[in-house]
């Protein structure tokens, strides 16, 4: 049972994530508030309004409390779908997205006469002088306040792309949703899938309801746990602020111990990260995940050795244009087919349920909501199927061909619910893509599946939802999903929940044009956001001048990730006793694992000792150890985060 302030609480706290984090992350250059899928500041703000709450409840009202657990872990969902939206789930690289054709167009590079006029005019301003003015800021707009900033951005000059453009992405979201309403029963009820990065909050909330708040946070495994980070980043953020201070070392580069060439080539650029918080979130992964995400990012370093063994050496310029955020080598493509047979058997495992919301839903049968349901699988069954219509009118007006539009369109999505699985499932609370959507097309039909216009819009709607996936929203919505389990009043949820988008992408949008319009957008911290943007109009100017067609390097190692896929699934199915699963094989190449594996290692190695030697109880004691470490980041990350803010340059505690 929850109460609508909960739901009123969580809104107005994520949308004010979401106005302050451009000026923290981009102007700052602080500890990101919303990055990841775990981010920083709802899970800082629910530890202190924990706290508060079991005091409050202790000292004020006599045991009666303002908020239950569950609706303080309710409130912490909406914070953390909406958190990611002003960063790099949507706003962090939009404004360039959508104005680098003109605002980028050299003499040299000619795209005023080659890219600029592929965009739809509708899609960016008009008003050349708007486009200028993002770039350099208002004219005295350091010396502005913030409302006089607000009032002064030609709002008539952006009504038309935000429009436009709020169109795309509220469909997209629509769509998000009812794909996770669609499996939310089959992943949370049939599964009973793990939810590694779910499990301190609903920890924390359940020991708040059951009145034992402070025996949580005075557990003696739990404060030896956040011992070790504090500890750590107490003394290197005195180092950061005070040279003279020596920092503990958290990164350690075994690239040199390997040689260059040979069977451990591979490793040339090893790195061991040493992050507590996700070494923490290892130990509550399922032991044969966190097994599969060390092993095949070793197995994938052993892969580039013995190809060269063999003298089996493939040029990078195999590749051809691509556009993957990660994608260096032609045998990292085997992603792509990976993908495609991990979402196979997806859907293969949901046979059952998919068919009965299909029947349902051509029959308008009225059956109920699951548990971990919104609204009913029939419903979201024709909420998916309108979504995406809409979304492929929405493609033919602005003039891609119909065809390619339901197929890019399809692509995307499968991408999108792989992604999910793997990040709720894994627990990875930071998680990038190695191939983008458009590479498989690319490979498999060329360039020339697209006209010219229908490529570049192919491009440009990839980037603003579908590419960086660090803080992406459909597996936020998966979460959210399952902290509504419990509740019963899912129209206030689902009500909330589409509140919370629409409200969130307004202010993401308003407070990045602030930004940019008060300091100038060349001025800010873009150079990432710069360098990705312009890559992908300079890959489009490519493949336009050069046409390419199927890549035979691409789909044959595409075709050999997915017998791979086959062979893991199949073994992961038939045999009890198999120990990788499947799910580790589609992070091999990605960069976040780069970060990540060493972490899973340790957390794998601390789960299987203490189960093996211990047994559960000793797993359940020691395992608050680890949620210590979580915590323990987390804290010092929100309190540097409050530092950065008046100290104008932040110690960062978590990846950026």
């Amino acid at each position: 049972m929850i109460r609508a302030r909960c739901v009123v609480l969580g809104i107005v706290l994520g949308l004010v994530i979401c106005a302050v984090t451009p000026f923290n992350n981009m102007y700052l250059a602080a500890t990101p508030l919303g990055g990841g899928h775990f981010p920083l500041a709802p899970f800082f703000i629910l530890i202190l309004a924990t706290l508060a709450a079991a005091l409050a409840s202790r000292l004020v009202f006599r045991r009666k409390t303002m908020l239950t657990g569950l609706e303080l872990l309710v409130s912490w969902g909406f914070m953390v779908v909406v958190s990611g939206i002003a960063y790099t789930g949507l706003a962090r690289t939009f404004f360039i997205n959508v104005t680098a054709s003109t605002h980028f167009a050299t003499v040299g590079n000619r795209w005023k006469e080659i890219v600029a006029p592929l965009v739809p005019p509708a899609w960016m301003p008009s008003d050349a002088s708007a486009v200028e003015t993002l770039y350099n800021g208002l004219e005295g707009g350091y010396r502005l306040g913030w409302l006089d900033v607000l009032a002064k951005i030609p709002w008539t000059a952006w009504a038309g792309p935000l429009a436009a453009w709020g169109v795309f992405i509220l469909l997209c979201s629509l769509v998000m949703v009812c794909l996770v309403n669609l499996f939310s029963r089959q992943w949370i009820s049939n599964e009973r899938m793990n939810f590694p990065l779910l499990r301190v909050p609903t920890h924390m909330t359940e020991a708040y309801d059951q009145g034992q708040a402070f025996g949580f946070f005075t557990d003696r495994y739990l404060l030896l746990g956040v011992c070790v980070p504090v500890f750590l980043h107490t003394i290197n953020g005195i180092g950061f602020y005070d040279p003279a201070v020596p920092q503990i070392p958290t990164l350690f580069l075994l690239g040199p111990y390997f040689p260059t060439t040979g069977f451990f080539s591979g490793f040339s650029k090893l790195r061991l990260y040493f992050y507590p918080a996700f070494i923490g979130f290892a130990y509550l992964t399922a032991r044969q995940i966190s097994l599969s995400f060390w092993v095949f990012y070793l197995l994938g370093g052993l892969l580039f050795g013995l190809f060269e063994v063999f003298g089996y050496q493939i040029p990078s310029s195999a590749l051809g244009v691509t556009f993957g955020p990660t994608l260096t080598r032609p045998e990292e493509t085997q992603m792509i087919g990976a993908y495609g047979v991990f979402f196979l058997f997806i859907i293969w495992l949901a046979r059952q349920h998919l068919f009965t919301a299909a029947r349902d839903a051509v029959t308008f049968r009225r059956a109920p909501a699951a548990e971990s349901e919104w609204f009913s699988a029939a419903l979201s069954f024709w909420g998916f199927l309108s979504g995406l219509a809409l979304l492929t009118a929405w493609c033919v007006y602005f003039g891609m061909s119909l065809v390619p539009a339901l197929l890019l369109l399809g692509i995307f999505f499968v991408i999108m619910l792989v992604a999910t699985r793997i990040i709720c499932q894994g627990g990875l609370a930071y998680f990038t893509l190695t191939a983008a959507p458009t590479d498989g097309l690319l490979a498999f039909f060329g360039s020339g599946f697209f006209s010219n216009i229908g490529l570049m819009m192919a491009a440009i709607m990839q980037k603003v939802l579908f590419v960086d996936l660090r803080e992406s929203l459909m597996p936020s919505l998966m979460h959210f999903s399952k902290v509504g389990e419990n509740v019963r009043q899912k129209r206030l949820l689902l009500g909330g929940l589409a509140v919370a988008l629409v409200l969130a992408v307004a202010v993401s949008f308003a407070a990045m044009l602030a930004l940019c319009h008060k300091f100038g957008l060349r001025d800010l911290q873009v150079d990432w956001e710069t360098q990705t943007t312009v890559g992908v109009y300079e890959n489009v100017q490519r493949l336009l001048e050069a046409p390419s067609g199927p890549n035979e390097w691409i789909i044959g190692f595409a075709v050999a990730g997915a017998v791979v896929m086959f062979v893991l699934v199949a073994c992961y199915q038939r045999f009890y006793w198999w120990p990788i699963h499947p799910v580790g094989y589609l992070t091999m190449y990605s960069s976040a694992m780069r970060i990540l594996w060493f972490s899973f290692l340790i957390g794998w190695m601390c789960n299987q000792l203490t189960l093996r030697y211990g047994g559960v109880a000793l797993f359940r004691r020691v395992r608050m150890l680890f949620v210590g470490l979580i915590i323990g980041d987390f804290l010092m990350g929100g309190i540097y985060a409050v530092i950065g803010v008046y100290a104008g340059q932040s110690y960062l505690v978590l990846p950026n």
